[in-house]
Formats: structure tokens, C-alpha cells, sequence
């Protein structure tokens, strides 16, 4: 599976598709991780408040891989306003 994310908001539903596609229920993906079901219901429905670490953590127990690209230059060459 490949995916370009750009806004935060995409990252739960992907989470959330990968788990399944590995078979996964949320229970036994909190597991693995360490963390509570709910706590893993909470990042999929609100990915803002994943951290780095939880979201490589993630990305490693469903078997991601987290790649970070430049993106194609446009004519509009400013850093984006955070």
C-alpha cells in the first residue's frame, strides 16, 4: 500500500485500514503496543495527538514504513506557514 498523506486527519483512517488488513482488532493491537484499547481508539480517531514515537511505534507493529519526501517544486517555492 502506498499513500501520500497531506493534512493530519488522514492518519487514523490509514491506521485504521492497515490494522484491519493485518487482521488486527484494536484490543490486540493495544497490546502489542503496550497502551489500552482506548488509548488506540483515540489515536485512530484523533491522530493529532499521536506522538513521533507513537506513530513509528505504529507504523512498526503494522509493518509501515514511514518515508519522508520532497515534494515536486512549484511555482510557489515559500516554506509553508505552521
Amino acid at each position: 500500500m502506498k499513500q501520500i498523506l497531506s493534512v493530519p486527519d488522514q492518519v487514523g483512517p490509514l491506521l485504521q485500514a492497515a490494522r484491519k488488513s493485518a487482521g488486527l482488532s484494536q484490543t490486540a493491537l493495544a497490546e502489542r503496543l503496550g497502551i489500552s484499547q482506548s488509548r488506540l481508539s483515540a489515536m485512530e480517531l484523533n491522530p493529532a495527538s499521536i506522538s513521533l514515537a507513537q506513530l513509528l511505534a505504529l507504523c512498526g507493529a503494522l509493518n509501515l514504513e514511514l518515508q519522508v519526501l520532497a515534494k515536486a517544486r512549484t511555482a510557489d517555492h515559500r516554506a509553508p506557514e505552521w
